[in-house]
């Protein structure tokens, strides 16, 4: 079967366990929310002793995983077994078995069969089976991958947009009963990028620290605990452009090229491309209205305000040149039509030519 995230918690929260579950794709996190929820929580610790393994996909194959999966639990319900790096290991993705579509005789597939994919068919019910496979994905061809759907639970985690982040942060918050302000939900997306697990180990951080009287993150608290600068990120840098503050924007680009550990050149090129993209497709709007445009640009209504002063500073015609300028140090700094200038030279002179 085919389920989502919340559907495969819900089911785990009743203790309705599957005897496969195969994780996959190109978000860790989700993966690895599913995995610790089960091996924390299927077993208690003294049946853990006996009937909880974990391996690794470089240090193990397909015949000893097998040789685990197939012991019954000692004075438990359930043994659970967990495959880390699975993508690592050979013959645990189908690509060694047969198609679904194939059209090779039924002799050979009985001369060749697929030891994973036997097992699948009929796994035993008492084992719980966790398949850690990130960065990639079954093919969904193969018949190993119609076999776990029959039997047992398929997901895939798929990065999100970088569109998606703000409001994904939102919700995490939400779900830990605190809330965030726009300008630090923002703040977080922008520096963070959209690497979930860190996003959510930085606001576990900030949960820690509110005061029991006031439950809302803001971009004060990720200032004083997280080392994000409230004066000088990226979100302020777009703030400078788009309102054409020469200064403050200079200040900003000086602090970045004299701490770039801290503000990567990537990720500033990154933001502002979003950035000055959405303005693009803010300018060819017919309804400009903060409602509409909000949800044309997949941004917070609260940030609407900065897209309409830009789109007074910035008409078409050079929102369209500073899209082209962004692509073209993008291209200087992987070394193309540039031999020697470093990233926090690149970004001064971005900037500059941005503002003029």
């Amino acid at each position: 079967m085919v389920m989502s995230f919340d559907e495969i918690l819900n089911e785990l929260k009743n203790r309705i366990f599957r005897p496969v579950y195969f994780l996959m794709g190109d978000e860790p996190y989700y993966i690895d929310e599913i995995s610790s929820y089960i091996t924390d929580n299927v077993l208690n610790e003294q049946e853990k002793d006996f009937n909880q393994t974990i391996l690794y996909g470089k240090e193990t194959d397909v015949i000893s995983l097998l040789n685990v999966t197939r012991r019954f639990p000692m004075m438990a319900s359930h043994q659970v077994v967990v495959v880390r790096e699975a993508q690592s290991m050979k013959g645990i993705d189908g690509k060694s078995g047969f198609s679904a579509n194939s059209n090779e005789s039924s002799s050979i597939k009985k001369d060749n069969p697929d030891p994973f994919l036997l097992y699948v068919e009929n796994p035993l019910r008492s084992t719980v089976l966790v398949i850690n496979y990130k960065y990639g994905s079954l093919d969904k061809r193969t018949k190993l991958y119609k076999s776990i759907e029959k039997n047992g639970v398929l997901f895939e985690s798929k990065k999100l947009y970088d569109n998606q982040v703000a409001a994904w942060i939102s919700q995490f918050a939400s779900n830990h009963r605190v809330s965030i302000a726009p300008d630090a939900c923002q703040l977080l997306s922008e520096y963070l990028g959209n690497d979930l697990s860190r996003i959510a180990n930085e606001i576990n951080k900030l949960v820690i620290c509110l005061p029991d009287d006031n439950k809302m993150i803001t971009s004060e608290l990720i200032e004083q605990n997280i080392g994000i600068s409230k004066e000088y990120n990226v979100f302020e840098l777009q703030k400078s452009l788009s309102t054409k503050d020469i200064l403050k924007a200079n200040r900003i680009s000086n602090y970045f090229a004299d701490n770039p550990k801290d503000n990567p050149f990537m990720l500033t090129l990154t933001s502002l491309f979003s950035f000055f993209s959405r303005l693009l497709i803010y300018h060819q709007l017919k309804d400009k209205s903060r409602k509409n445009a909000s949800v044309e640009l997949g941004i917070n209504i609260f940030f609407m305000a900065d897209y309409e002063i830009a789109a007074k500073k910035y008409p078409e015609n050079k929102v369209i040149q500073v899209v082209s300028l962004i692509r073209e140090y993008d291209l200087k700094n992987k070394g193309v039509n540039n031999m020697s200038t470093g990233e926090g030279d690149l970004l001064k002179e971005l900037i500059f030519r941005i503002l003029h």
